[in-house]
């Protein structure tokens, strides 16, 4: 134990120096020209941070799932988009660490994933699915060799250009019924992307998550073992609402030190004068206490529900509607954090180019809600109070 909590530590420490000193150095230049960060992310390869979640035994960081959520708030705080990557990476790697199976295909994988510090992307949402994970129409083909191949339609792949490696849900044939679902991992040199739409977003615009046609031919053995279904509910929902919740938590933090920092001025300016503001900012702290406690305690419960050696906990109808609710309170009031720092800082957070400036920062926690749109998650949730017995 003692020495997972040191490389936790070494986790975190060097993923705060990364932010400290390389993201928020280039974070509105990424934002600006809505470029892929690349500095970050050869920061990140250097320091093996791509490979934290890998086990040791397969040469890996063996770092824990709060060290890495940590690391997504650290990140988050100093660039959105970089934090937002960082995490869909690591819950693509948390995928297949979870449901390995004693696959040997992908045991090499996450050997070379930890060598070569490889990139993982994901292709799950789909045109014509209406937003539902829970339902693919691309299905895996197979040829007379053996060979799997697919086609889909993806809506938005985010950083697809930039990654290594890409997960996708699917049909498990093609007679298959929607929710009977796979996921497949294909290299780049097995993928090709033909970009069906521009890329010019209001915020998280470093994330490069323009649609793409995806196809891929690759071999059978490139198929997860476990059913999608499975791997939703344990590891892809839960793991996706926290690392993001954990990202918007930090954007909402970095939002209101700079309010903070602003009022400070303020007070230096006019010593011994009662500042309004400085109130308005006392409530925004509480808020900001109150989204820090949802988003630990829903890092909590999924730590404890993974220690059970079956993970049943994870796959009732009362952890999804946690996670779900996690997912819906945590994008709805970032902005709200970030909105209300920008009341308190006024022209100086309104105008670019200022200490105080929270322009980005409110752009970007504005895409939380549309990552699984949250309209979709209350369809969702509906549908599970009806039959839930105990909430």
């Amino acid at each position: 134990m003692i020495a997972n909590v040191g490389r936790d530590d070494m986790l975190v420490a060097r993923v705060r120096r990364i932010a400290d000193e390389v993201v928020a150095l280039h974070a509105d230049d990424v934002d600006r020209a809505a470029r892929f960060p690349v500095e970050a992310f050869d920061a990140l390869r250097e320091e093996r941070a791509l490979s934290a979640l890998v086990p040791e035994s397969l040469g890996g960081g063996g770092a824990s799932f709060e060290s890495v959520a940590t690391a997504c708030f650290e990140l988050g705080r100093r660039c959105g988009a970089t934090g937002l990557v960082f995490a869909m990476h690591q819950i693509q790697v948390a995928i297949i660490v979870r449901h390995l199976d004693d696959a040997p295909w992908f045991e090499g994988y996450l050997r070379e994933l930890a060598g070569e510090q490889r990139l993982i992307a994901s292709a799950t949402s789909e045109v014509g699915t209406g937003g539902d994970l829970g339902r693919s129409i691309a299905a895996v083909e197979r040829d007379e060799n053996g060979s799997c191949t697919f086609e889909k339609r993806a809506p938005t792949v985010s950083y697809g250009s930039y990654a290594d490696d890409l997960l996708t849900t699917l049909r498990r044939t093609p007679d298959a019924e929607p929710g009977d679902q796979v996921i497949a991992l294909t290299h780049a040199t097995q993928t090709t992307l033909e970009q069906t739409a521009d890329w010019d977003p209001l915020g998280m615009r470093g994330t490069c998550s323009p649609g793409y046609v995806v196809r891929a031919r690759f071999g059978p053995e490139q198929i997860l073992p476990t059913p999608f279904p499975r791997v939703a509910a344990e590891s892809m929902v839960p793991a996706s609402h926290i690392l993001w919740s954990h990202v918007w938590l930090g954007i909402a933090t970095d939002a209101f030190d700079r309010s903070r920092a602003y009022v400070r001025s303020l007070a230096k300016q006019r010593p011994g004068d009662r500042l309004p503001v400085a109130q308005r900012l006392s409530h925004l702290m509480t808020d900001l206490s109150l989204l820090r406690a949802e988003v630990e305690s829903g890092l909590r419960e999924f730590v404890d529900a993974s220690q059970d050696p079956a993970r049943e906990r994870l796959s009732t109808v009362a952890s999804a509607l946690r996670f779900n609710n996690l997912k819906i309170a945590a994008s709805e009031q970032a902005p709200r954090l970030c909105q209300g720092a920008m009341g308190i800082c006024g022209i100086a957070g309104y105008m670019n180019g200022t200490p105080f400036s929270i322009g980005r920062h409110l752009r970007d926690s504005l895409s939380a809600s549309l990552m699984i749109a949250n309209e979709r998650i209350h369809e969702t949730n509906a549908g599970l109070l009806l039959i839930a017995k105990d909430v």
